[in-house]
């Protein structure tokens, strides 16, 4: 889902300088378990399959974290929530880590008492119509009811952009995401705006997603990743190279399925990647191979792509690698 408003006083916000008030890996070793906030209605996020496993981009970033850590990606216990509480429950100690379609914002590390560690899915809100309004644009808008979430970025930039383009609107603000897509199909509102992979998800789980149209305006940027409390920079510093891992796995061109071929690689960047050299995993606090681990476990970035967004219909395209064009980049891992 779009990200929520960085307004302290409606979150009860820590102080911009406030330390993390525990050691969080040792907290997680503790209780043998990671605690991952994630929304667990999104597909291609973080949604329950038919056998109550959740799934998506998120779920398994969450997974590839507990892999560091564990050596089991499967250590892991899935926190469902809202725009509205996500920050107060990562604030509290309730989560250890918040991976749930949340935009990385100044004011969220400045004021919230937040770090973002890493950026899973580069977004940008859209709008989406049902085809029958016959509009095309999101600048033929002009005094359309939208349906928007409260607390979020997304009811900010959709105010911002009508008052720009000089058009009124009138909002349909609702909390729950099944809610407002609900009153979206029975009517309520004209358009529903949200992060555009979030509008795809919805789109794609419709019965008939060809009565669905996005329109072609992206009206904000929304980096979309992983968020820990400010201060415990040895848990920070897991999470963020995590992520990393999984995109240098894809760059080597590693994955889940041919990772044993890589066993007795020369290369240099193959051996710390491995573990068989650099002690990367002891600046970490981990094992030698939590990096092989995450990708027996999880995949290489391109993997988690391929398996829970390419689904949706939504092109990888700015989320590439950096060598195709796109935004994902690790830096070295030496």
């Amino acid at each position: 889902m779009a990200s929520g408003l960085a307004i302290s006083a409606l979150f009860g916000a820590a102080p911009a300088q406030a330390q993390a008030s525990a050691d969080t890996l040792a907290a997680i070793r503790a209780r043998g378990a990671l605690i991952c906030g994630v929304t667990g209605t999104t597909a291609g996020f973080s949604l329950p399959d038919s056998q109550g496993v959740m799934r998506g981009l998120d779920a398994d970033s969450c997974r590839a974290v507990a892999a560091a850590i564990f050596g089991d990606a499967n250590k892991i216990r899935f926190v469902n929530t809202t725009s509205q509480n996500r920050f107060t429950a990562l604030q509290s100690g309730e989560l250890d880590v918040l991976i749930r379609n949340t935009t990385w914002t100044l004011s969220r590390e400045a004021s919230l008492g937040f770090e973002f560690a890493s950026v899973n899915f580069y977004d940008g809100q859209g709008f989406m119509v049902k085809k029958s309004l016959g509009v095309d644009s999101a600048l033929k808008l002009d005094g359309a009811t939208v349906c928007v979430q409260p607390g979020t970025t997304t009811e900010l930039n959709l105010a911002d952009y009508f008052r720009a383009n000089a058009m009124k609107f009138t909002p349909v603000v609702i909390e729950s995401i099944e809610e407002i897509r609900t009153a979206f199909n029975s009517g309520r509102c004209d358009a529903y705006t949200n992060d555009a992979s979030s509008l795809a998800a919805f789109r794609a789980t419709q019965t008939s997603p060809a009565d669905y149209l996005l329109l072609p305006e992206i009206i904000s940027k929304e980096p979309l990743g992983a968020v820990v409390r400010k201060g415990d920079w040895k848990f920070f510093d897991i999470v963020r190279w995590a992520h990393f891992a999984q995109v240098t796995a894809e760059e080597l061109g590693m994955t889940s399925q041919n990772l044993q071929s890589f066993t007795d690689s020369n290369n240099p960047d193959v051996q710390r990647f491995m573990g068989r050299s650099g002690d990367l995993g002891k600046m970490l606090g981990l094992q030698p191979d939590w990096a092989v681990k995450i990708v027996q476990q999880v995949g290489n970035f391109g993997e988690m792509w391929e398996r829970n967004i390419t689904p949706l219909g939504v092109q990888r395209g700015i989320n590439n690698l950096w060598t195709k064009g796109g935004l994902q980049y690790a830096p070295p891992m030496r």
